[in-house]
């Protein structure tokens, strides 16, 4: 009976929430386990449920998956507009099912927040669990890779199947007693290979202690190695990326039916990962190419992710770079570096929640690689927030010239302060919580550049 009563005020509540204009996909799961602590165990289940963790590019690969799925003729519930806490979960399952608890739906998707797993993976069994990767992350929830491996490691079901990334060897040793695949890139490719970075997860053995020696690095610890002392290393991939087709957007992947070719949405070596992670569960699921080929070449990356615009012969370019997230952050401060034609770069990717107190932590940009700002072809980077000069300094630290590194504290001064003669291209790297701010940024940008061409 309580948890019957959970479900009934949840769903009011979830009704109340819709009718007053709000999407409603917290507070009704959050309430339902309050009223009952057991309610995801209790809560009716799709036959299927796909989950996606990890620290970057869960939410791409989710969304992926779920278009995919959705183009495919499936109809997939999960939480691409809402929480990926176990609150967030508890509402997409009991919006998908009856009054009694039971599922009317026939697959899930559910992207987990990696430090939540204790609270989902008990209580949702999953059937397949993609892990993009596992990196530090943030200071305040996720400061060191092996708590979070190890959270994983206590958590996942031995009947799970799942979907690793061979090139990283922090999560792909998880759980060796379940059934899996490893997806990668096996492509020696110039523009897929980063070296330079601060932060490297893994250098040691965790068998024995000895130096791991690396065959190649992606990024990071992103890559191939192996230990000189003991069996543990890198183990062949599944799903590899032979050949990458940078100007036709095309990848050549081998997978166990074969080389097969896709569209690659985005040009970044994160899209290219996230690409064949969704292409390694897609095809375990039992999708055909056909089907996955056909919905991939009617995609657009998310707008929340990456947005261009483009006047006269100037590009503006919205382009997300999660702060508190050095892994992020680097990985598209090297894809701006690597851009054609000059360039200024704002940095709006502050800790929009604690400006409110301007108590955000910056340790975490010592472990970010403003190194590769210091580059010839960007002419300014502009630090925008209450901690301006905070960023400021790193970008000095980094090499960067003072007439090229400047604070603006003041949000709405940001769009004054560029030398938009100077560029051919504005990047404004936004947080998750800064999106609208950048979006009244890019407004002015838009707004002064058009009225130069007028």
């Amino acid at each position: 009976m309580r948890f019957i009563f959970a479900l009934w005020v949840a769903k009011a509540m979830k009704l109340a929430l819709k009718l007053l204009g709000r999407n409603g996909t917290y507070l009704p799961g959050n309430t339902a386990i309050r009223l009952c602590p057991n309610f995801l165990g209790q809560v009716g289940k799709p036959k299927t449920v796909i989950g996606v963790t990890g620290t970057n590019g869960k939410t791409t690969v989710s969304n992926l998956v779920g278009d995919v799925l959705e183009k495919s003729g499936y109809t997939p519930i999960g939480n691409r507009f809402g929480s990926n806490t176990n609150a967030g979960i508890a509402t997409v399952l009991l919006d998908s099912c009856g009054l009694l608890g039971s599922s009317k739906k026939e697959l899930a998707v559910l992207e987990i927040d990696e430090r939540m797993a204790p609270k989902i993976l008990p209580y949702v069994h999953l059937d397949y669990l993609v892990i993009t990767n596992l990196f530090r992350d943030s200071y305040k929830r996720n400061a060191h890779v092996d708590f979070i491996s190890s959270i994983l490691q206590s958590n996942i079901a031995p009947d799970t199947k799942l979907i690793l990334n061979g090139e990283d060897l922090v999560s792909n040793h998880l759980c060796p007693q379940n059934s899996r695949v490893y997806f990668g890139i096996a492509a020696g490719d110039a523009k897929s290979t980063s070296q330079g970075n601060i932060i490297h997860d893994i250098l040691v053995c965790p068998q024995c202690g000895a130096k791991l020696q690396f065959e190649y690095i992606r990024y990071n610890h992103i890559g191939r190695a192996h230990c000189p002392n003991c069996d543990f290393g890198s183990p062949d991939l599944d799903y590899a990326v032979q050949d990458i087709d940078y100007q036709r957007h095309l990848l050549q992947i081998d997978t166990p039916s074969g080389r097969q070719t896709y569209r690659l949405v985005g040009d970044n070596i994160t899209d290219i990962y996230n690409t064949v992670t969704a292409v390694a569960l897609l095809s375990e699921l039992g999708l055909s190419q056909q089907k996955i080929t056909a919905a991939f070449d009617a995609m657009q990356i998310v707008k929340t992710r990456f947005e261009e615009d483009i006047v006269g012969d100037k590009r503006v370019v919205m382009m997300l770079a999660k702060g508190q997230n050095p892994i992020a952050c680097s990985r598209v401060f090297d894809f701006v570096r690597h851009q054609p034609g000059k360039k200024a770069v704002v940095l709006l990717n502050y800790d929009y929640f604690d400006k409110q107190e301007t108590s955000e932590n910056i340790a975490w940009l010592f472990d970010t690689d403003f190194e590769f700002l210091d580059h010839p072809d960007i002419n300014q980077v502009l630090c925008v927030g209450v901690r301006a000069l905070d960023y400021q300094l790193r970008c000095l630290m980094a090499g960067i010239p003072a007439d090229r590194a400047q604070a603006c504290p003041q949000d709405e001064r940001a769009a004054d302060m560029l030398r938009l003669d100077e560029v051919d291209t504005v990047f404004i790297l936004n947080d998750l919580y800064t999106y609208d701010v950048s979006v009244a940024l890019q407004k002015k940008i838009l707004e002064k550049l058009q009225k130069g061409v007028a």
